[in-house]
């Protein structure tokens, strides 16, 4: 069925710009004045450094040889980043993230699945038992998934491609 991946890890963080100093600029308050609206808000993404990271310049390793849960322990690594950046006054808000990627387990192809028009129209569904929900991508996923939910099984001259 549905396979779900996830990466791209990230922190976004939402600071609240109150100073020039929490843009980075110091030592101007005496040539400079800092014009801003009312409530300037800046959001900026925080990516975790890689697990397989070894911190010595480029040396490194693939994040499988240093983890067995690779997603988890990016999830983890971020929330402790999160933590950290939660406690600062300026940061506002603070959100972790990733990129889901859905696939079919038989097929490898990416997971989409049929709206109730679709399942309604004879032109896009694959038969007259399809239902919202039923995968498109191979006749593997179909079987599979009517069989979970009792629905009748594909024809012999029809089905997915």
């Amino acid at each position: 069925m549905k396979k779900t991946t996830r990466d791209e890890w990230r922190v976004m963080v939402t600071v609240k710009l109150r100073r020039p100093a929490d843009l980075g600029l110091t030592g101007l308050d005496e040539i400079a004045e800092f014009i801003a609206p009312p409530t300037p808000t800046i959001t900026v993404a925080v990516l975790p450094r890689r697990l397989g990271s070894l911190g010595f310049g480029a040396l490194s390793m693939s994040d499988s040889l240093i983890s067995r849960d690779i997603e988890g322990d990016y999830r983890r690594r971020c929330e402790e980043i999160a933590a950290e950046l939660r406690h600062r006054p300026q940061v506002e808000d603070v959100t972790v993230t990733c990129t889901e990627t859905h696939t079919c387990s038989h097929c490898g192809l990416s997971w989409e699945v049929l709206t109730a028009e679709e399942a309604a129209d004879a032109s896009t569904n694959v038969d007259e038992h399809s239902v919202e929900g039923e995968p498109v991508c191979c006749d593997k996923a179909i079987v599979e998934f009517r069989a979970e939910r009792g629905i009748p099984a594909l024809a012999e001259t029809g089905g997915a491609a």
